[in-house]
């Protein structure tokens, strides 16, 4: 096999010693196996920007910071200096998310470092040493459905208590380790607190998993995790080990949107007489 030009670099710089193998291949990146440090371990190669498009990673990356005015102005006008730095973001939200979530004590590969432009992980394997498979491709029991999930959750929530979202959350983005999942993929992670489809995102990403392990635990399916914990989120009650119940009442009041104008016109009204009030004093001191 050619050494990809980005991974030669490291064997160059001593970083790693050898690519093994291909291990897969996606949209954003191409993932390897490499010898270094003494241990087999990942190399995530990202794709060159102008293979991939930006339009869909406009939701993800509401909320996130931009180094400078400069970066962020570039980014805005979608200049040729923007859309690099716009990818250098997107990759370095990832490396940072890993670093922060497995401080978290979140279940992600342990990361090495981000070299050149490529990031370099724990390689996740299975019980026998090779290469853990996703979650969409095993059949789970549905003891080991009921244990995945609530082993999935909890991890959801330790991201939230960090004030992260995955985003992309599916069996596809979940590898199967000797002790159970583990979540990789991490480019479009999004802000909690900065991202207005936040709650969104997350709901989608728990109902998603929910629904795949639903398929061998069907009780599962009538479990509310996802609006639970979001609740308990926005009301800054949400702890890394807050027990879920997987319950929610939904709330079926409707909105009294006419309340709602009557009092915004209100306001209106009082800022109106306010901003006279004062005209009037300026005029009589003049």
């Amino acid at each position: 096999m050619k050494t990809p030009q980005a991974l030669q670099a490291l064997i160059d710089d001593g970083l790693i010693d050898q690519v093994l193998r291909p291990l897969k291949s996606g949209k954003e990146a191409a993932v390897y196996v490499v010898h270094g440090g003494g241990e087999v371990r990942c190399a995530k190669v990202y794709k060159d920007m102008a293979q991939r498009s930006f339009q869909q990673r406009v939701q993800y990356q509401e909320g996130r910071k931009v180094r400078g005015s400069r970066e962020a102005r570039a980014i805005g006008k979608a200049t040729r200096y923007g859309r690099r730095q716009q990818e250098e973001q997107w990759k370095n939200t990832e490396v940072d998310a890993l670093y922060r979530l497995r401080d978290a004590g979140v279940r992600v590969p342990e990361p090495h470092g981000f070299f050149h432009g490529v990031l370099v992980m724990e390689m996740v394997t299975d019980a026998e040493g090779h290469a853990a498979p996703r979650l969409g491709e095993y059949a789970p029991t549905p003891e080991e459905a009921r244990a995945f999930h609530a082993i999935l959750v909890r991890q959801v929530v330790r991201m939230l208590c960090c004030g992260l979202i995955h985003g992309d959350l599916s069996p596809y983005n979940v590898l199967v380790g000797p002790d159970g999942p583990v979540l990789i993929d991490f480019p479009q992670v999004v802000s909690a607190g900065g991202n207005n489809a936040a709650r969104q995102m997350l709901l989608r990403d728990v109902n998603t998993l929910t629904a795949y392990l639903g398929r061998w635990a069907p009780e599962l399916l009538d479990t509310w995790y996802g609006e639970e914990m979001w609740a308990l989120f926005e009301t800054g009650s949400l702890q890394p080990d807050t027990e879920l119940s997987g319950t929610f009442v939904h709330d079926e009041h409707v909105a009294d949107v006419g309340s709602v104008r009557e009092a915004i016109e209100e306001a209106r009204q009082e800022a109106l007489i306010r901003q006279q009030g004062r005209e009037a004093a300026e005029a009589d001191e003049r």
